[in-house]
Order: C-alpha cells, then sequence, then structure tokens
C-alpha cells in the first residue's frame, strides 16, 4: 500500500493536474480582439501581426529597440522630495510610488539612457506608461531637464518618447511648475542647436503635452496614438457637439498639421536616425569619434 500510496498515486495526480498557464501568455487586440501569443508579439516589437495595432511599451524595451547592440549608459538624476505633499487619497501617495516601482522596475515615470543610435551619439528619453499613467511629477520633470542638458554637454541629439496622462495630481502646483522648467530646458537645446526629436505615442495627453511632448524640431506621432490636452469624451460635454471620427488620433493630427509625420514602429528606429544625422549634418554610416561614450557611472550600471 506504501508504494501505492506514495509512489504511484502522486505520479497520476501530476500527470491529470492542469499546468497552470501564465498570466501574459496571449494579448488580445484591443482593435480586432484577435489573441496572439505573447512572444509573437515581443518579436514583433509589441505590434500585433495583422491589425498592426501598437502596444504600449516598457521603457527598457523601447531603449533597447533604439540602441546599437541594445546598450547604453544610464543617466544618472538628482533625487527630489519623494511626497512633497504628504498626499493622501484611499491609499498614501508614498505607497503607489512603491507599488509602481515594483511593477515597473522604474524609479520614476521617466527613463533616460545615452548610447550610439546608428553610430551617432544620443541621449534618449522614454516615458512608461505603467508608472502611474506616465504622470509628470517632479521626478520625472527632472529626468527631462537632465537628458536635455546632458545632450547639451555632450552636443548631440535629445530623443524623447511620451506617454502621459497628463500632470501628476499627488503633487499639485508642484508638478505644474515643471512646465515651465522643461521648456526652458528645451530652449537651452535649442540654442545650442542640437536637434529635439519627438515621438508621440499612444497617449500623451495633458500638462506633457502642453509642454515638451509639443516643442520638437520635428515630431512624429505612431499610428493609433491618442494626442491632446484633454480627452475627446471631455470635449464633447464641454462644447455639446460630437467631434469628427478620428479626432486627436495620429492620423488626424497629421492631416490638419499638428505632427509632421506618422510612421510605423518597424521604422522608427531608422526614421529616427536618419533624422539626426540630416539635422547633426553627419554623413551615413559615419560615426562621430569626438563624441565617444563616457565611462559608467559609480552609482549606474552601463546596461541594456
Amino acid at each position: 500500500m506504501n508504494w501505492i500510496s506514495n509512489t504511484l498515486r502522486p505520479k497520476i495526480r501530476s500527470m491529470l493536474s492542469r499546468r497552470e498557464v501564465p498570466e501574459n501568455l496571449w494579448i488580445k487586440c484591443p482593435e480586432t480582439g484577435q489573441l496572439v501569443f505573447y512572444k509573437d508579439v515581443e518579436a514583433n516589437q509589441f505590434v500585433i501581426p495583422g491589425s498592426n495595432y501598437h502596444m504600449r511599451m516598457s521603457a527598457m524595451a523601447r531603449l533597447k529597440s533604439m540602441f546599437d547592440n541594445e546598450t547604453w549608459f544610464d543617466i544618472a538624476v538628482a533625487e527630489v522630495p519623494a511626497d512633497p505633499l504628504k498626499f493622501r487619497d484611499e491609499r498614501r501617495y508614498t505607497e503607489r510610488l512603491k507599488d509602481a516601482r515594483t511593477k515597473t522596475g522604474l524609479h520614476d515615470a521617466l527613463k533616460l539612457g545615452y548610447g550610439k543610435l546608428d553610430g551617432l551619439a544620443a541621449v534618449i528619453a522614454v516615458q512608461d506608461f505603467e508608472f502611474m499613467g506616465g504622470s509628470l511629477g517632479m521626478a520625472a520633470g527632472e529626468a527631462v531637464i537632465k537628458g536635455l542638458d546632458t545632450a547639451v554637454e555632450k552636443a548631440c541629439p535629445f530623443v524623447l518618447f511620451a506617454a502621459s496622462g497628463g500632470a501628476r495630481m499627488q503633487e499639485g502646483i508642484l508638478s505644474l511648475m515643471q512646465l515651465p522648467r522643461t521648456t526652458i530646458a528645451v530652449q537651452r537645446l535649442r540654442d545650442a542647436r542640437k536637434p529635439y526629436i519627438v515621438v508621440l505615442t499612444n497617449p500623451t495627453t495633458g500638462g506633457v503635452t502642453a509642454s515638451y511632448a509639443m516643442l520638437g524640431d520635428v515630431q512624429i506621432a505612431e499610428p493609433g496614438a491618442l494626442i491632446g490636452f484633454a480627452g475627446p469624451r471631455v470635449i464633447e460635454q464641454t462644447i455639446r457637439e460630437k467631434l469628427p471620427e478620428g479626432f486627436q488620433k495620429a492620423e488626424y493630427l497629421r492631416d490638419h498639421g499638428m505632427v509632421d509625420m506618422v510612421v510605423h514602429r518597424h521604422q522608427l528606429r531608422a526614421t529616427i536616425a536618419r533624422l539626426c544625422r540630416l539635422l547633426m549634418k553627419a554623413p551615413a554610416g559615419v560615426a562621430q569619434p569626438h563624441l565617444p561614450l563616457p565611462a559608467p557611472p559609480a552609482a549606474a550600471a552601463a546596461t541594456a
């Protein structure tokens, strides 16, 4: 009986037991409802095959897709007060920050990297919508400014991938102060005559749209991205009129002159590299020898 109960029965149970399926094994396309294998979407730069719907990308995945050999140096950003207003609604703001950091692995909504883009030195900033909706607070504002100032220091282009629901309400007026601060930093880059390229991803709204996200020398948008200050539903309720079809979507804004081009994610890297070379007057395929990558910071890992 011991052999039956201790050995045979557990083996039978293990054979018949249901295997646990990872939660992200399949992805459902928000546009068509199509179920797609997660690994296929990941290999396709998070674009749904068939419908070409552009899913959101994490900051790490975005940086890997842009830098040569998926390698870059992280740019350290100065610390800011974590909870300057001691804000609390249903939960403490510090608890929300802790959860967002655990979920994304980021310190805040924006991540900076310095590396080579098609052989050309560049600073790239990526807002991660998974971190509290990519909201703009003091830390994110400081990161944007640090990225712009680093581009001035290294005499290289600054590329920003914007994705945000707007200003971070838990930081109140201190969040809104980031709008003029980042605008001034953009002007410093412009005075240095270095390119500033903005890629608007889904969604880019609120105070981010009202500041640095719409100040690029070239404004690029991903297909289908929602771009605006207030959302369509809020606008319709305010003006009490039905908005045109596709209002505030990337293609509509391109046709009406608000963005310069709509570029599929598979062509983004090549398009941005070509624009950087054009604006920097750098020949194609020739790296800039006078712009070497820096030694990795002591506190931050040179990573991909």
